[in-house]
């Protein structure tokens, strides 16, 4: 049981009283869920209206509902339904999951960042799970209407509960942290993404150090150290910084990057973690230093770090067909995180052959060529073979071609033909990267040669 109808009754008003008192045990907004008890949050979308299916939803398992005041309701609705009549759904469905999130007390842990924060969420998880109960955001449930049904699905029993934030427009991040008052909080880095609509890096940062303005009164901002943009938060009292300069107060060292795994030190202990590249070390330094503050123990640390489970499609290492390596890096993409993915890849030792397979990054704006041709400027030997796909991924073929720096290069404009090009290359000896934004399922090449 999740709570009760008694305890909704404490800020929201049944439109009858002609019902039975129950408990719930799920919230769902998809009425084609099958569910035990649920309440039934109907969600107003561009080309959808919940309300339209509030019969589907109780042949399925719904118990309640909350229901628009300006939506009319259907008489022939079973009267044992409890239905809490609201001005809207998508406001009342926060303002239930911020009264769960009091309710259950957790000691919250919010993370957000351009590049990086599923991971940073994977890892703190991972360590968080050796020592507590923990609940933790699935998947991409990271914006207005994921985060609140993540809180709504924490068992009662949870006494950490790890949230991923994420946003495209300033503004969003409030609204997320004023939901969540997170005790602790993270910022990852800051990249180019959603630059389209935030207008400059200066604008993501700002928009980013908005998690600060849910974060409890004695709470801490961890950050990356190493960001120009975040400097003004050096010394702060409530900042902690991280990184590899030597002007923060925890600095990473003896970092080393191999075929399967980071090695790194901090503070005086050393860590490996299951992931390829140094940018890695600073997301499990950034966990890590968490981690210490709720007490865990370094041995607790070490066994999360080890026992991480990733989401799908970040930087996952799959053997392809004919033993080819294949990272899958398919999820989503900024420059910032392209070229960080190129850079591991380069590091990476025991291939004759490396090949990058690059796709658009989006919502760009202005900065599209810019950004592009800048991912370009960073591909050198070892890398022996580039492959770009999209609309704009040609800018970073041309802008290799332009350097003349002895790549093999070719822009294809179906992923038919370039899964046919990668045929002959698949091998033992080969290592292939996958990387794009979301909206280009890279993820289709990658099952074709898996």
């Amino acid at each position: 049981m999740l709570f009760t109808t008694n305890w909704l009754e404490e800020f929201l008003t049944p439109m009858s009283t002609n019902y039975s008192h129950g408990d719930i045990q799920e919230v769902n907004t998809d009425s084609r869920k099958k569910t035990e008890k649920a309440l039934f949050v109907p969600l107003v979308g561009e080309n959808f209206d919940g309300h339209d299916y509030i019969e589907q939803a109780v042949e399925n398992g719904a118990i309640a509902t909350i229901w628009d005041k300006s939506k009319p309701f259907p008489n022939n609705l079973d009267t044992s339904i409890v239905v809490y009549m609201v001005e809207d759904t998508l406001q009342a469905l926060q303002k239930i999951a911020a009264r769960y999130r009091d309710k259950i007390n957790p000691t919250v842990i919010g993370i957000t960042g351009s590049n990086g924060k599923t991971t940073t969420k994977d890892l703190v998880a991972s360590i968080m799970k050796t020592s507590f109960q923990t609940h933790f955001t699935n998947g991409n449930y990271n914006n207005h209407i994921g985060l609140p049904l993540t809180i709504l699905s924490m068992k009662p029993e949870t006494e950490v509960l790890v949230l991923e934030m994420g946003m495209s427009q300033a503004g969003e991040i409030d609204t997320l942290t004023r939901l969540a008052k997170p005790d602790y909080a993270i910022i990852t880095n800051i990249g180019e993404s959603h630059i389209e609509y935030l207008g400059s890096r200066e604008g993501i940062a700002k928009a980013k150090l908005e998690i600060e303005n849910g974060l409890k009164q004695q709470g801490l901002l961890f950050l990356d150290g190493d960001e120009p943009l975040l400097s003004s938060k050096h010394g702060d009292a409530k900042v902690v910084t991280c990184g590899f300069q030597r002007n923060n107060e925890h600095i990473i060292t003896s970092t080393g990057v191999h075929h399967n795994k980071t090695v790194f030190d901090l503070d005086g202990y050393s860590y490996a973690i299951p992931l390829p590249g140094k940018h890695h070390a600073k997301n499990a330094s950034l966990a890590i230093l968490v981690s210490r503050q709720l007490g865990i123990s370094n041995e607790n640390i070490q066994n999360g770090l080890q026992n991480l489970k990733m989401t799908n499609m970040r930087f996952q290492l799959l053997e392809g067909k004919q033993q080819v390596s294949i990272i899958n890096d398919a999820y989503n993409a900024s420059a910032t995180s392209m070229k960080a993915a190129i850079e591991v890849v380069k590091q990476m030792e025991g291939f004759e052959k490396k090949i990058l397979v690059l796709g658009d990054i989006l919502e760009l704006g202005d900065f599209t060529e810019e950004l592009h041709r800048s991912v370009g400027g960073v591909i050198e030997s070892p890398i022996n073979m580039v492959y770009t796909y999209g609309e704009n991924a040609h800018w970073i073929t041309a802008e290799l071609e332009s350097n003349k720096k002895g790549i093999s290069t070719k822009h294809f404009t179906t992923k038919e033909e370039l899964v046919e090009a990668l045929q002959s290359h698949l091998d033992k000896n080969t290592l292939i990267l996958f990387k794009a934004s979301r909206g280009l399922k890279f993820e289709t090449m990658v099952e074709a040669i898996s």
